[in-house]
Parts: C-alpha cells; structure tokens; sequence
C-alpha cells in the first residue's frame, strides 16, 4: 500500500492520519476536508468553547505544524464529489482527482433541518461546525431570550449556556421528558429538575408550528398549542443525520450509516468508515451499532488505520460519552436499545443530583451513567462485561464497592 486517502477531515480523520503514521506507514496520506478550518474537536463547541472558559486553540486536534512535520497532506475547503471505486479514485471539485490504495470515510454527520414557516430567518442557529459556535456565542452574549428547539444532549448543554450568560431560555420538544428516548423515564426526570431549578421554561409534550419574525429576523416561536414565545435568536437541536452521499451514490452499503464490520472495513475491502458516519458491528453485542459520540471519533480511528494496515482487529470498546451542564458532569457507559431494560437501579442522591443509576436486564447491567460521581467507569465497564446477575439491593448500596459485585 502506497496511499491513503481520508474523507472528512474531523477528529475521526485526524486521529486516523495519526494513527498510520504511529503504526509506522511511510506512505502518501491526503486528509480532505470540506471545512476551511484545521480538524477539530465538537464537544467543546457546545461546551468550554461556548460559555468562553476554552480558548479557540483548545479544540483543534492538532496544530499546522503538526501536519507538516507528519508529511500530512492537508486540503481544506475541498469537496469529494465522487468515488470511483473501479479507478481508486475521488472525483474533487474543479475537475481534480486523487488515486488511494486505501480510502477511509470519516464524512460525520449533518444537522437535521427545522421545516417549518421561516425557518431560514436570521437569527436561527444550529450546532456542528466551529462557525456555528462562533455565531451562538456572539448570538448568546447580545440576547435576552432564546427558544431552544430540541430537548437532547445539545439543546440541554446550551441551555446552560445561556443560563450561565443570564439569557432567559425557553425549551421545546414534544417528548414527555428531555432525553426520554435516549435515557428512559426514571433518569429522564431528573434533567427536567435541573434545567427547571435554574430556570428554564420546559415546555414539554410541544410542537412547532412557525418561526415568526419582520421577514428578514426572527423574533419568536409559534407553538402547536397557538402560543407565541419571544426570542431575540431560535436554535434548532432535532438531531443529526449521518453523511452517507459519497457512499450511496458509489454503491457501498448503507443503512443508517455506511455499513462496516468489526474492522471497519465497508462492503468494498478498500474502504473503511470510522465515526459518526459508521454503522459498526460491534463484536460485543452481536449486532451494527451507530452512535453519534465523540468516543467513537476518537478511538475508531486507531482500528481503522491497523485493518487498512492488514491487521486483525476489531473495535470494541464499550459506548462513552459525557455532558457538563451547569455544575452537573456525567459519564454514561454502555449500551441500551430501545426498551431492552426491565429495570433502573439508583446508587446514591437522585434529588441531589449525586448518584449513579444502572439499567438492567434481568438484574445483568447493560449501561451506567455517574452523575457528579467520579472514578468510576472502569468498574462500570466491568460490571457490563461480566454479563453477570448482580443483586439489585448491592447495586443500588453505596457502602459497598462496584468491584466487590462480582
């Protein structure tokens, strides 16, 4: 193998390029990427970097420098128009093509658009790029009201945001709860309680009917109920949608994401797909897993470099993620589809969002989330790969270790 191209020049694909060089590849890679911007990291895009307590450099994955010393061939601002499998070739704006011996899609995932009467108003945010945080920033700091469309993880994490700037926020979703798909009801709850005790107006089990505005701004939200709420900016949180075009229209197989195996390799065995754009088998659990989460860009990477490389490999490890909202942090580990729980077990003060809460089936943990408990993923993640019955009353009793359960 002589060269690599990567797709999507993301964390997923930086980290990707770093890996190669890491696994001792001395090849051409070409990492290129649609952005103007070097590759960066999205947490701190609705977290430190938008309450202001990270600096821009702070989410870069690596500096210019990096990338020429690693003989990283960087094309930014370039589209991928096509792949041509038959060729090994990327068909690029302008007419342009690039050969691989191997190719890598790291293309992420896009917002999910409002559609709805004046939706392409100013004022309107959305949340995925690095400008989008600079926009809300500027948006957050020379507003006293927004209307928050969307009650998950990013709708909540600016909501604090916006708390924490004194910006009276209002926050729509016609769910019963925040996060209740993702969460179930019984730890769903408790983000109702704290965005409601530092002062956010819930209003749950709502729609969106229209955004309303002079015709060129915005300047409120028009509820299903008929209700209009003011706003000097809207943003939209409904989700995201992974970047599957390149893959469909040159034939690999796709169904919620670029499909791959536990190598990360696609249907075709000289493309591989690592990130939010990856439909994975999961070797744990039996069956593809895609998840949107920042864990999955940073690790994958590294598999997807070694099976590109002809090693055997597999990627693994167990979901992460974590939020910080308001003086609240958590780390949730593992996996829950659907239902597929029959239990949730409380270790410690709900109330005083102080606990770690398992979810169960038939008393065997498939997932943990500590919430302002720490030290404690590595014994989470042993207790979901034991796959052993664990006695709810020990789970739910602080006094006794997570190690000590198995």
């Amino acid at each position: 193998m002589k060269s690599v191209a990567i797709v999507g020049a993301s964390l997923a694909g930086a980290k990707a390029a770093e890996a190669l060089r890491d696994e001792g590849f001395d090849g051409q890679i070409r990492l290129i990427g649609a952005e103007t911007e070097l590759p960066y990291e999205r947490p701190p895009l609705s977290k430190g970097y938008l309450t202001g307590t990270a600096d821009r450099d702070s989410v870069f994955v690596k500096s210019a420098d990096w990338y020429d010393t690693a003989k990283i061939e960087l094309e930014l601002g370039t589209e991928v128009r096509a792949i041509e499998r038959d060729g090994h070739r990327l068909l690029l704006d302008a007419g342009r093509t690039v050969e691989y011996d191997k190719l890598l899609l790291t293309t992420g995932s896009q917002v999910r658009k409002l559609d709805v009467l004046g939706g392409d108003l100013d004022g309107v945010h959305y949340l995925r790029t690095l400008a989008d945080s600079d926009s809300l920033r500027e948006s957050i700091a020379n507003s006293r009201s927004i209307v928050i469309i969307g009650a998950g993880w990013i709708g909540l994490e600016v909501a604090a945001a916006a708390r924490a700037a004194d910006v009276a926020v209002t926050m729509v979703d016609p769910a019963t709860l925040p996060l209740v798909r993702v969460l179930g009801s019984e730890v769903a709850e408790m983000f109702a309680a704290l965005h409601r005790s530092h002062g956010v107006d819930l209003r749950l089990e709502m729609g969106v009917s229209e955004l309303v505005g002079d015709g060129t701004r915005v300047s409120g939200v028009r509820l299903t109920d008929g209700t209009v709420v003011d706003a000097d900016a809207v943003v939209v949180g409904v989700g995201i949608t992974p970047r599957t075009q390149l893959a469909d229209e040159c034939g690999l197989v796709v169904d919620n994401g670029v499909m791959v195996d536990e190598s990360l390799k696609c249907s075709d065995p000289d493309i591989f797909a690592a990130g939010d754009v990856a439909n994975a088998f999961h070797t744990f659990y039996g069956t593809h897993v895609r998840l949107e989460h920042w864990a999955n860009a940073l690790n994958q990477p590294k598999v997807a470099a070694q099976s590109m490389l002809g090693k055997s490999v597999s990627y693994d490890r167990l979901p992460y993620f974590f939020s910080d909202q308001y003086d609240l942090g958590l780390e949730y580990t593992g996996y829950v589809s659907g239902n597929a729980y029959d239990e949730v077990v409380f270790r410690g003060d709900k109330d005083s969002f102080e606990f770690i809460a398992f979810w169960c089936r038939e008393k065997r943990v498939l997932a943990g989330i500590n919430v302002n408990v720490w030290d404690v993923t590595e014994s989470i993640k042993t207790l979901i790969k034991s796959r052993q019955a664990v006695d709810p009353k020990r789970l739910a009793d602080p006094a006794i270790g997570l190690d000590e359960l198995i």
